[in-house]
């Protein structure tokens, strides 16, 4: 018998549908793959990011097929528009120590800047407070934009350590946020 993956414990829910004023982030399925390809093919968004390949579509399919595997990715989408403009997921949950971690995002250009990064992680931190007491996130020693945004959220970089990413080591700045403040 496999061990039962631990984002999927039955006292966490990894992939809800989170309703917000602008955004719906639902469960990735297969039938988002072409319209997230069109958001992640820029290859700007990927500039800073570890993992550039992102860009190209062996890298996108990598990382989609991941996403699809994990079953904790959740697609965001722009509720004026219909239009699918990211992505994100929950992993690394520790039931124990009440921890899970929040990554993996990625958002259409042409939404950066504004509120709906915020929106976001707003809505999955409050779904994660509900069993969570803290969430982790591991952005790219390198990645500027990821850092600045996680520095705006309030999340505090607690220490800095490797990560495996395609088969390789890569550093990685963990931040941490308390989930407190988003519980209703």
């Amino acid at each position: 018998m496999q061990a039962a993956d631990p984002i999927h414990a039955q006292d966490f829910d990894s992939q809800p549908v989170l309703r917000g004023p602008t955004l719906l982030l639902r469960s990735l399925v297969e039938a988002d793959r072409e319209p997230l390809w069109q958001v992640a093919r820029d290859p700007l968004i990927w500039e800073q990011h570890p993992d550039k390949t992102r860009a190209e579509p062996e890298g996108f399919a990598r990382l989609f097929q991941s996403a699809l595997d994990s079953r904790s990715a959740l697609v965001v989408i722009d509720q004026r528009t219909g239009r699918i403009i990211g992505s994100s997921r929950y992993y690394d949950w520790e039931p124990q120590r009440r921890e899970v971690a929040i990554g993996y995002t990625f958002l259409a250009r042409d939404y950066w800047g504004g509120a709906a990064n915020r929106e976001m992680k707003q809505l999955m931190m409050q779904h994660a407070a509900r069993r969570a007491d803290r969430v982790w996130f591991h952005v790219g020693a390198d990645n500027m934009r990821s850092r600045r945004a996680m520095e705006k959220l309030g999340a505090r970089a607690m220490f800095e350590g490797l990560r495996p990413l395609n088969g390789t080591m890569v550093d990685f700045i963990y931040y941490a946020l308390e989930t407190a403040p988003f519980r209703p």
